[in-house]
């Protein structure tokens, strides 16, 4: 009950499915505490923090992947940005890779339990899984330049890249400008926001040919 608590109030109230991302978000952040007490899945466990950094930071660039058909979330970890994704655009095919195989597991479980049909667990690295995708994302996956690496041929098919990145993204933008030059790739932040109370600067930057 306080993880919904803390959602309705931290949500915007525009968000769409709004009642459902409450509720089934609130039962995703109670199977990561019951899952981290076998395993490190993360740290950000007390209810206001989860869910403003897992549930709200996921949510807030939600307009930025209406219009996709599939979506590749890369290292998807406890299911972030994914599975809250997935729930406010329930019209979209999410596919969550994790190559660690106790997480992979712990999201396939979390998936059944959720009654998440457009979202699908894939234990691989994320760079085998590109085909027939329309928007890669990622939160604190790896730098720009080392996704420039694993998803270079992927942006030469078309599709784009939306990374979550903190408030440093234009020191790692001027830092893999050369790379994206060879891949013809253009980068530019398109949406910045606060987290409330202090809990952090998100940036998101787009990748795409």
């Amino acid at each position: 009950m306080q993880f919904e608590k803390e959602l309705n109030a931290a949500l915007p109230g525009d968000l769409p499915n709004r009642e459902i991302v409450v509720q089934k978000s609130a039962a995703h952040l109670e199977l990561i505490v019951e899952a981290n007490r076998h395993f490190n899945l993360t740290r950000i466990l007390n209810p206001r923090e989860a869910a403003i950094k897992h549930v709200l930071d996921s949510v807030l660039p939600w307009r930025l992947f209406a219009d996709a058909r599939q979506i590749l979330d890369a290292g998807t970890g406890a299911g972030f940005p994914g599975i809250p994704l997935a729930l406010v655009l329930p019209g979209t095919r999410f596919t969550l890779a994790e190559s660690i195989q106790k997480k992979a597991r712990f999201v396939d479980a979390a998936l059944e339990a959720l009654d998440l049909p457009n979202a699908t667990i894939a234990p691989a690295r994320a760079e085998e899984l590109t085909k027939g995708v329309d928007i890669i994302t990622a939160r604190a996956l790896a730098p720009v330049s080392r996704a420039l690496d694993l998803f270079g041929p992927a942006l030469k098919r078309g599709v784009k890249l939306l990374l979550y990145k903190g408030p440093d993204a234009s020191r790692e933008i001027e830092e893999s400008a050369s790379a994206a030059r060879k891949l013809r790739v253009e980068m530019k932040v398109v949406m910045t926001y606060d987290l409330p109370e202090g809990m952090g600067s998100r940036t998101i930057i787009q990748i795409a040919g």
